[in-house]
């Protein structure tokens, strides 16, 4: 019994200790976007989406910025392939006093499910990051670089009458898991979790917009600090389709963090 006593003493001084070497980072950002789909054939489309992101009480200051464009494959009206290029552009943040751009070129493949009384969006994202590294406060010619994946769900359920009609509004339940890997990852292979509720408008047949919640946990480069990140998020969502004969059915709705 004493020994039992002494190994559960010496495992909750273990616990205490990991505990007390992780440090968590609080944040209150605002994120903004707008997203496009553009549809020109039966088979090709494209994708864009803009972001500014701000932080420090919600909207003080500049947090990023992310531009990202992409051409579509249409396997069918519901499986789509991605394929494109994203700019991000990190603003000073803490210890770096000078933004910090990333180049990312990004696969994706997108699919839809429909139920009688809901809509189910998901995508599997794989991402090359090519980070400029800073040293002494100055940018390199040099980028730090890995893979991410991500992985992301998307449950649309409809609260009024109206539906996914215009007008109507819906509840969404959205959450995206990222996961680095890559050489020169060490000690963060788990990224961050984005978990989002909020409400869906249905402005027309091809236009939303999204308002809501989102909780996001990142595990930071060093391994052992956390951002715990509070958000406001607000996108606007809008799809062409400039087929010559295009479906009389709506588009199935569509997010993207």
């Amino acid at each position: 019994m004493k020994r039992l006593l002494s190994s559960l003493g010496f495992l909750l001084l273990l616990s205490q200790h990991a505990t007390a070497q992780k440090q968590y980072v609080r944040e209150q950002q605002t994120w903004l976007g707008v997203f496009n789909q553009t549809r020109f054939s039966n088979r090709w489309g494209t994708w864009t989406d803009l972001h500014l992101r701000l932080h420090d009480h919600y909207v003080q200051d500049l947090f990023q910025t992310v531009a990202r464009v992409g051409l579509t494959y249409y396997l069918t009206d519901d499986v789509r392939l991605t394929g494109g290029y994203a700019y991000v552009h990190h603003f000073p943040d803490g210890a770096r006093t000078i933004g910090q751009p990333e180049h990312r070129p990004w696969q994706q493949v997108q699919w839809f499910t429909k139920f009688p009384k809901a809509r189910l969006m998901q995508w599997v994202r794989l991402e090359e990051r090519f980070r400029r590294t800073i040293q002494s406060n100055e940018r390199t010619d040099e980028f730090n670089f890995n893979y991410r994946t991500r992985y992301n769900a998307a449950l649309f359920l409809p609260l009024t009458k109206k539906g996914f009609a215009p007008g109507g509004v819906q509840f969404l339940l959205n959450n995206e898991v990222m996961m680095n890997f890559g050489k020169e990852i060490r000690l963060n292979y788990f990224d961050q979790n984005r978990l989002f509720a909020g409400l869906v408008y249905q402005l027309n047949p091809h236009a939303q917009l999204h308002g809501g919640y989102m909780h996001l946990f990142q595990q930071l480069p060093t391994g052992s600090t956390y951002r715990n990140q509070h958000t406001i998020r607000v996108f606007y969502f809008h799809n062409f389709d400039l087929r010559p004969t295009p479906p009389p059915v709506p588009p199935t709705p569509t997010t993207a963090p």
